[in-house]
């Protein structure tokens, strides 16, 4: 069995409520017509069929972005959110043989009713995590405001999905009015991810609250690959001030390591073997972005299988990364998959 741990959806009341009350998008930003360009976002047949197409293959399944708190108000967010989490319970409870559980989005801009709503999607819906994304409406996932939900996370044993986030209206550079080339994807959401966890670690959050568990997508951005310089930038930034300037109990490093790195890097090989030295296999989920790129979704989910299987591990190891790893994170049930969720 394979649990793709992090790929998406749209269910189809969430989508059409957005389209009804959410009228300001930009059309240039590619997830304006996402229900339209990837039928398998909405389309479960034309989703089941890729799916059958890989033997033991299931989902955990997650709303495709943008999050609604970045294009909407909070009362609008609110509704969407829990429009959206009851979809997504419905569809697991209808189909547990396709989705082994669903990860929950929530209102951020409004912080006491996210955790509300976190509360409910959990204990209610039965949902298994929730999602955020690297950035909440430009606010930094370190902002004081913010804890709270941390600790209710902790508190209630369930991870935190974070998704990238960036706009092509930011510039690279100075003097230009967008991003060219598209690397606001290419470049900027792995560095998003990568801000992200940095903020998360050196503000002590991971260290607050030891019990969070954390999911990056694209196997943690940038950080896999930067975990040396991450370390020798520490040590010579202490040395050359004369003091610690980053105040934490641990290593920082050992607080990366409590991050766990999913392997929708699009079958890069050496990418998850930048994770595996860095994490080990223990913290590392199968995830494949499903359905988005061409033949949507089938190429992302064969390109993750093919990288994990270069990767030279052992049967062990292998069965952690397509499946004991998300079985335990998210607390799916004994003995699933015979079980029910």
């Amino acid at each position: 069995m394979i649990i793709d741990a992090y790929n998406h959806i749209l269910p189809k009341k969430y989508q059409e409520t957005l389209e009804k009350k959410v009228t300001s998008r930009d059309p240039k930003l590619p997830s304006s017509n996402w229900a339209k360009t990837v039928p398998t976002l909405m389309d479960l047949e034309a989703r089941f069929r890729i799916m059958d197409a890989f033997d033991g293959y299931i989902q955990v399944i997650s709303i495709a972005s943008p999050p609604a708190y970045a294009i909407a108000p909070a009362p609008v967010a609110i509704e969407l959110s829990r429009i959206a989490n009851d979809e997504l319970a419905e569809l697991v409870q209808k189909y547990p043989e396709r989705f082994a559980a669903g990860v929950a989005t929530l209102p951020m801009n409004d912080p006491e009713a996210a955790v509300a709503e976190a509360e409910r999607a959990i204990k209610d819906l039965r949902l298994r995590g929730v999602e955020v994304y690297t950035d909440i409406a430009g606010k930094p996932l370190d902002a004081p405001e913010f804890m709270p939900f941390y600790e209710k996370m902790e508190k209630l044993g369930r991870p935190i999905f974070i998704h990238p986030r960036g706009l092509m209206s930011t510039p690279d550079y100075e003097g230009e009015e967008f991003s060219k080339y598209r690397l606001w994807t290419k470049l900027g959401w792995p560095y998003a991810t990568a801000m992200a966890v940095c903020r998360l670690v050196y503000s002590g959050v991971i260290e607050q609250f030891p019990g969070l568990k954390v999911v990056t997508h694209h196997c943690g951005g940038i950080i896999p690959y930067l975990a040396g310089r991450l370390d020798w930038a520490d040590d010579v930034n202490e040395m050359l001030m004369g003091q610690r300037d980053i105040l934490l109990k641990e290593h920082a490093l050992v607080y990366f390591r409590r991050i766990f790195y999913d392997t929708a890097v699009s079958g890069n090989t050496g990418a998850l073997q930048c994770a595996r030295a860095f994490a080990g296999v223990d913290q590392m989920v199968f995830g494949t972005d499903v359905p988005f790129g061409n033949q949507l979704g089938r190429r992302l989910i064969r390109q993750a299988i093919e990288a994990v299987e270069r990767m030279g591990l052992s049967d062990e190891e292998k069965r952690k990364i397509y499946r004991d790893n998300a079985i335990k994170l998210l607390r799916l049930p004994l003995g699933y998959p015979l079980g029910t969720i």
